[in-house]
């Protein structure tokens, strides 16, 4: 992985780069300052050469680690044959990556997209047309429930019912039709599902909030009410799917099956951006010709790379690691607890962890670790997210967890 060191003194240094993205990139980040220019598996090399502990994985898009081999050769060997049609044409890839896929999530029809806001969008638009073809709602009356302290995206539509303010501020107007009820509260969302009502949308575990875990029952239960109301359960498993909690979907920790799951990030293997709405065939079904798209949603390479990815899946490895190294991630973060740590929550190789407020801010924690050689981020206040590649090693972890036990002891 390490590049020649005349390769290295060629470029420009991490402090150069920096200064050089100021005025000509927008400033909707605030990364860390580490300028990632190498990485495989678990590792990440800066311009300088110094290696880092990626436990983060690109908020879970990243899940097979950095360049995994099976799939760069699948990019590799698409990029030598297709990489684009457009949808106004078949491609060859697609037909399979749609069967597979549908079959590893127990759901019966694809609709290919890039981005995992798009995917959101795409569903809110699938809901709303199912409840006017077949719920019978009236005419642009369908709402949709949503949880407080959610995160789907940042489109303008996605914002609207957001309830993070520094989302929202300055890009109204909004889109109305959309519910705001607590998370984890099946009282309130029952209060709030109507006649109108085309889905309740929700993440199976709240990754932004700080890697928030429901009640055990709270899924299965809204799995019950969208039932028994007449509604859509969107599930939307963007950060939470494909292996990272430990099974192949959050949802699959109570054994429910929504009627339309989000997917994207891990789908694309940390090479191309895929994302996907999966859906029963009466749902998708409504969509026509003309009625919703996307150039380059189901391209041939993001095709090939979706499959190699649903490969690497269907053989439960990923989905073992993660619950088994899991169980080192939970313990080792309990062993924090009076230590500087507050609490936290994990499931799989996910972890919200709350750092005592008087040693730091999530942010301050995140540098401090970085000065370790271990990255991460945080999310609100002072909690900090861990989310490695699942094909982190135990040595890897309990290491990353010694740099949080030695920056929080500081």
């Amino acid at each position: 992985m390490t590049a020649p060191a005349s390769t290295r003194s060629s470029a420009r240094s991490s402090a150069e780069l920096i200064k050089a993205e100021e005025p000509v990139l927008a400033h909707n980040y605030h990364p860390l300052p580490v300028v990632v220019a190498r990485a495989e598996g678990t590792w990440v090399e800066d311009v300088e050469g110094r290696r880092y502990l990626d436990m983060l994985a690109g908020y879970s898009a990243l899940n097979f680690g950095h360049r995994h081999p099976a799939l760069i050769e699948a990019a590799h060997r698409q990029l030598d044959l297709l990489t684009l049609t457009s949808r106004a044409f078949h491609n060859d890839r697609l037909a399979e990556f749609a069967e597979r896929l549908a079959e590893l999530t127990g759901l019966d029809m694809v609709l290919p997209m890039n981005t995992g806001a798009e995917a959101v969008e795409s569903g809110i638009k699938v809901a709303r047309k199912w409840a006017y073809d077949v719920k019978g709602v009236p005419a642009d009356r369908a709402t949709i429930v949503v949880a407080a302290d959610n995160f789907h995206g940042r489109t303008t539509t996605i914002v609207s019912f957001s309830t993070d303010e520094t989302a929202r501020a300055g890009f109204g107007p909004f889109t109305p039709g959309f519910r705001i009820v607590p998370y984890n509260d099946l009282a309130a969302l029952e209060a709030a599902v109507d006649e109108t009502t085309a889905a309740v949308l929700i993440e199976p575990i709240q990754g932004e909030a700080g890697v928030l875990i429901p009640d055990d029952g709270y899924l299965t239960g809204v799995r019950e009410l969208t039932r028994r109301k007449g509604c859509l359960f969107v599930a939307d498993e963007i950060q939470s799917g494909l292996g990272r909690t430990g099974r192949t979907l959050a949802v699959d920790h109570e054994d429910v099956v929504p009627d339309v799951l989000l997917l994207g990030k891990a789908l694309g293997g940390g090479i191309v951006p895929v994302s996907a709405v999966v859906a029963r065939r009466e749902v998708l079904g409504v969509l026509r010709p003309g009625e919703h798209g996307s150039t380059f949603g189901g391209n041939p390479l993001a095709a090939a790379v979706g499959t190699a990815v649903v490969d690497l899946l269907e053989s439960g490895e990923f989905q073992r690691r993660a619950a088994e190294l899991g169980v080192v991630l939970r313990d080792g973060l309990a062993a924090l607890v009076a230590k500087g740590v507050v609490g936290f929550r994990s499931r799989g190789l996910w972890a919200g962890v709350d750092v005592d407020p008087a040693i730091g801010t999530g942010r301050e924690i995140s540098e401090r670790l970085m000065r370790e050689g271990v990255l991460v981020k945080d999310t609100h206040g002072s909690t900090i997210r861990l989310a490695p590649p699942l094909t982190v090693t135990a040595d890897e972890l309990r290491s990353a967890l010694a740099s949080l036990e030695k920056v929080l002891a500081v």
